[in-house]
């Protein structure tokens, strides 16, 4: 497996950035994050079902949360070597480990933004990475953001494109 560039779980962290600790014992507590998915630590979603009950899931330590997000990271670059078939340099790699943590697999092998990095279409991508800024159907700054920090690893490397 190609190792993840750092940049991809930094860029991870800040956008999904822990919540404060429960006082006294430096504890996370799930969350819902925008669209309500029971969520934890730096944005591991623990279930599909919208607005469920948080009480089901215990906190967690700031280490759990460093193992859950280098497993999703990993499932991520694994999708990414898995649904793009062209050469990417480690900026573009990390842009699309951290957008496809950030929307799922299913999305990335479905998203138009895919076939056109396989056509090795390198400029076009920063367009479509800009369509996946809304969460059910509301556009989301933080998304926004994002994507334009994705867009920014990205074009970083774009100049010496595989």
């Amino acid at each position: 497996m190609r190792p993840i560039p750092e940049i991809a779980f930094a860029l991870a962290r800040a956008h999904e950035a822990l919540h404060d600790p429960k006082p006294a014992t430096a504890l996370y507590e799930p969350y819902h994050d925008p669209v309500g998915f029971p969520t934890i630590g730096y944005g591991h979603l623990l279930s599909r079902e919208p607005w469920a009950p948080l009480d089901r899931w215990a906190p967690i330590t700031e280490a759990e949360a460093d193992a859950l997000l280098s497993r999703d990271m990993a499932r991520a670059a694994d999708a990414v070597l898995r649904f793009i078939a062209v050469p990417l340099a480690d900026g573009q790699f990390a842009a699309l480990v951290d957008f496809t943590f950030n929307v799922g697999a299913g999305n990335l092998e479905s998203s138009t933004l895919r076939r056109v990095i396989n056509r090795a279409e390198y400029g076009e991508a920063p367009r479509q990475f800009r369509r996946w800024v809304f969460a059910r159907g509301v556009k989301l700054p933080g998304l926004v953001r994002r994507r334009e920090d994705e867009i920014a690893l990205w074009i970083g490397r774009a100049a010496r494109e595989p």
